[in-house]
């Protein structure tokens, strides 16, 4: 009898069901709705998590992960890109975007993360298995053990090209940030490669949650106290914040559920208080937020206001933001107004208002540090859009404002063409002059020649804010 007669011939592997990770899929749903629908994950990310706690699927760790997984893929995207196409034989261009996504999901876990390799490979392709099928999943799996065999830093230093031939392509690679916006944002440090690096570095790290306690409503000890020194801590500059530790869920906290208190950034305070305390002659009565939306401005503004028995306009252009703006509003200790109306074609009467705030809209090159997708998103031609429709609302701002009141020029991007620019064209036109804004953010180093103010993100843990003081002179 033969051997072949005797013994049944030996089959392959047996097939092993993908094991589901709950973490994981929902990481890489999170990725397709950034990619797909163009959302963003500081919108997405929350529902999804919360879902998946109410099915029971989820703890605090797994959260903490899944958050990681999802920005830290998306803040590394072009070093990440980089390192697959020196593994993959066609252009990224040609791959599919959810395969793209998977193997983006798995880079990190394997260069930006603890996870263990052999953990980081396997978990990955059970994902691709999954949403990708068998067959996709075994390029998923070829690719990311190529990744595997080298650290970050071996990878960067074999894509990226080297700093002394091409800086900005160098830094681009290294920092993960499109070579346009690192030019830009070059240009506006005006500094040395320290600088830019810093800057760069700072983008890509996970932003504190600040909270602010809106005035005549609540004060920064009171939400500490109620927090708890333990989980929050002071803000460094302004008197209204207050700084979550890490893990700290704003949500729970009465204080913001009530509406006593908002998330904002500790820059945005700052740009508020700036303008409330801007030096005036005469009435002090009336003021206006020209570009309302969401309201966390509006929110601080009107409770100054209140303080001193003005009353604050916040006028939005979209009904559905101005919705949000009366939200944020809603308790104020004092009288103010919500409407919405297109603030190039104000419905208020010129010279109405003391004060006026016009933080328009912007690239948000400023806040990459929440919003990382978006410098994937931006480009170079989005200034052209915005150039028109900031101009003419710095221009309403100032025709809305009496003779010796003052407008404050707001943007959440440090881009030159978006703040200088646009201050030094209006300026032209208009009897108007700078005030130094610079003794208004009292203690705060580091601000420039003036007489307006950048705000970094390296430099003063913030937003990259800006901030022009204006009077109308005539």
């Amino acid at each position: 009898m033969s051997e072949q007669t005797r013994r049944p011939r030996q089959q392959g592997k047996p097939y092993r069901r993908p094991k589901k990770d709950p973490v994981r899929m929902l990481a890489f749903d999170a990725l397709r709705a950034v990619d797909e629908r163009d959302a963003y994950a500081n919108l997405v990310l929350p529902p999804l998590l919360r879902k998946a706690r109410e099915e029971g699927d989820f703890d605090g760790r797994d959260a903490a992960l899944a958050t990681e997984l999802v920005y830290g893929t998306l803040r590394r995207q072009g070093t990440y890109d980089a390192v697959i196409s020196a593994c993959v034989d066609r252009p990224l261009r040609e791959v599919d975007p959810p395969v793209l996504d998977v193997l983006s999901l798995g880079a990190h876990q394997l260069l930006g993360t603890r996870i263990p390799t052999h953990a980081a490979v396997s978990a990955t392709v059970d994902l691709a298995r999954i949403v990708l099928g068998d067959g996709r999943a075994k390029f998923v799996n070829a690719v990311l053990r190529k990744i595997s065999r080298q650290e970050l830093d071996a990878w960067i230093e074999q894509v990226a090209p080297p700093y002394d031939e091409d800086p900005e392509d160098h830094l681009a690679v290294v920092h993960s940030h499109p070579r346009w916006i690192v030019s830009a944002l070059w240009d506006s440090l005006g500094g040395g490669r320290a600088g830019i690096e810093d800057l760069l570095e700072a983008d890509n790290e996970r932003p504190e949650v600040t909270l602010v306690a809106r005035p005549g409503r609540a004060t920064a000890d009171g939400i500490l106290g109620e927090v708890g020194e333990e989980t929050a801590l002071p803000g460094r500059w302004s008197p209204y914040a207050v700084r979550l530790s890490e893990g700290g869920e704003p949500g729970a906290i009465d204080a913001v559920r009530e509406g006593r208190a908002g998330v904002q950034d500790e820059g945005s305070q700052l740009v508020a208080i700036a303008l409330a305390n801007a030096p005036l002659d005469g009435p002090d009565k009336a003021w206006l937020d020209g570009c309302a939306g969401p309201g966390g401005k509006a929110a601080m503004l009107a409770g100054l206001a209140a303080e001193r028995g003005a009353v604050l306009l916040a006028s939005e252009k979209q009904p559905h933001r101005a919705k949000l703006v009366a939200k944020a509003l809603a308790g104020n200790p004092g009288p103010y107004q919500v409407i919405a109306a297109d603030g190039t074609r104000p419905p208020w009467r010129p010279g109405t208002f003391d004060r006026v705030l016009m933080d328009v809209p912007c690239t948000g090159l400023g806040a990459l540090r929440r919003r990382p997708e978006a410098r994937w998103r931006r480009r170079p031609t989005d200034l052209d859009g915005f150039a028109p429709l900031q101009r003419g609302l710095l221009r309403t701002a100032l025709d809305s404002v009496r003779i010796g009141g003052v407008v404050g020029y707001a943007t959440c991007s440090p881009h030159l063409a978006e703040t200088r620019a646009v201050v030094n064209d209006v300026l032209k036109e208009k009897d108007a002059e700078l005030i130094d804004a610079r003794p208004l953010f009292v203690d705060v180093p580091a601000l420039g020649e003036g007489p307006d103010v950048q705000l970094w993100p390296h430099v003063h843990g913030t937003d990259a804010m800006y901030l022009a003081l204006i009077r109308r002179t005539g």
